[in-house]
């Protein structure tokens, strides 16, 4: 069998549970999932011998099956794995977790990403309501009649804890907020970097969302009357998230929110929907960025850490967006200042993320590297700029090097 599980904040956990009890079900099972570290805590491969997983993102937790190759790493941008679960071969069945929206009404949780394409794509599906779970008020009813077999069970969501934010953070938030006029529309990623430009955007007027998730950061803003969706040319009023990451007190915040819509990654990541929202600005992370621009933000020496995601659906939707910009944002090194994530190159065997071409700015503690409409040598010097003062002087010379070389 092919079974679909979602991931992230709206994982069918009641009915895992039950799965993993009888480990002997998953013989001769293929699990198809994108999860999240930190938020799904099930290795399906690891089973049963004869189980498989098939996954758009490596976490922690199944690191040992995808070395032991009972984990097969799908590399796709959001948008295109939307468009693979709705055409790939059928599920035998779609698990889902919905809540009741008063009466009878199932309303899905706060993950809507690939759901549609998944259901759309399924023999059978298998709805798991949660009593505990009160659903996002924005997020789309499910039939009834869509259902084929049911299970009610009673258990909080997973929640992640908002990150600690260092000074470090603090400063490259702020750089980054200065580049980000009032009415601009947001999309940002998790972590402490994205938490702190959220953080010192608190004094912006009428910004937009638009994007793959909200946390609770985002939803201060909201309540702050920061963030209003008052300028958009699309969705004016409106804050459009795939999924909602974090604490317990966000998604009962959600359940009285229809003004945060829940959308499937073919909206949320379509770069033609993007092209329509004015001064979009795509704030996504790296490992890496090299001097010609190119990043990479899910390998570290070769090794797959995590998945390609969505970054690249908004960068490329930014270049489309009338005043766009896209952003890398990232501390200059790693390692306790031990290693530059400023590097000459990016090392052989290291997957490229994102293509010199679609990254506009880069910003660190240090500064701010402008690359849109630069030369290769301008961009290189600008990129220096930003890195660690220790690494400056081997950046030049390796530059040098590689110039010469062109």
């Amino acid at each position: 069998m092919r079974v679909f599980v979602p991931g992230a904040s709206n994982e069918p956990t009641g009915l895992l549970d039950a799965i993993a009890a009888r480990p002997e079900c998953a013989a001769g099972v293929t699990f198809i999932q994108f999860p999240l570290p930190g938020m799904n805590r099930f290795d399906f491969a690891g089973w049963h011998a004869e189980a498989r997983m098939e996954s758009f993102f490596l976490s922690p937790v199944i690191r040992e099956s995808f070395a032991a190759g009972r984990v097969d790493f799908l590399p796709m941008h959001m948008r295109r794995v939307y468009s693979h679960l709705g055409t790939c071969r059928r599920f035998d069945l779609v698990l889902v977790q919905l809540g009741r929206a008063g009466g009878e009404h199932f309303r899905h949780g706060p993950n809507l990403d690939f759901l549609e394409a998944a259901l759309g794509n399924a023999s059978c599906v298998v709805a798991e309501v949660n009593r505990s779970l009160k659903p996002p008020a924005g997020a789309p009813r499910m039939p009834a009649d869509a259902i084929d077999y049911l299970l009610e069970t009673e258990h909080p969501l997973p929640e992640l804890t908002p990150p600690e934010v260092d000074g470090v953070s603090r400063m490259i938030g702020t750089e980054v907020a200065g580049l980000i006029p009032d009415g601009a529309c947001i999309q940002t990623g998790i972590g402490s970097i994205p938490a702190a430009v959220l953080a010192a955007l608190s004094e912006h007027n009428d910004l937009g969302m638009h994007g793959g998730l909200i946390d609770d950061a985002g939803l201060a803003l909201i309540d702050r009357g920061v963030i209003t969706g008052a300028r958009k040319g699309i969705d004016r009023g409106l804050h459009i998230t795939g999924m909602a990451l974090g604490t317990e007190a966000l998604y009962r915040r959600l359940a009285g929110c229809p003004e945060v819509v829940f959308r499937p990654a073919r909206y949320t990541h379509e770069v033609s929907v993007i092209s329509e929202l004015e001064n979009f600005v795509s704030i996504n992370s790296a490992v890496e960025v090299d001097l010609l621009g190119q990043v990479s933000a899910e390998m570290v020496g070769g090794r797959q850490i995590s998945g390609t995601g969505g970054s690249v659906d908004f960068m490329r939707g930014a270049a489309t967006s009338p005043g766009g910009r896209s952003i890398i944002a990232m501390t200059a090194t790693a390692r306790g200042g031990k290693l530059s994530r400023i590097v000459p190159a990016l090392a052989a065997g290291t997957a490229v993320t994102g293509a010199r071409t679609d990254v506009d700015t880069v910003v660190t503690e240090y500064g701010v590297a402008e690359l849109k409409g630069r030369s290769v040598d301008a961009r290189a010097r600008a990129l220096i700029r930003i890195a660690a003062p220790p690494f400056r002087d081997e950046l030049k010379a390796a530059w040098k090097e590689r110039r010469a070389a062109m």
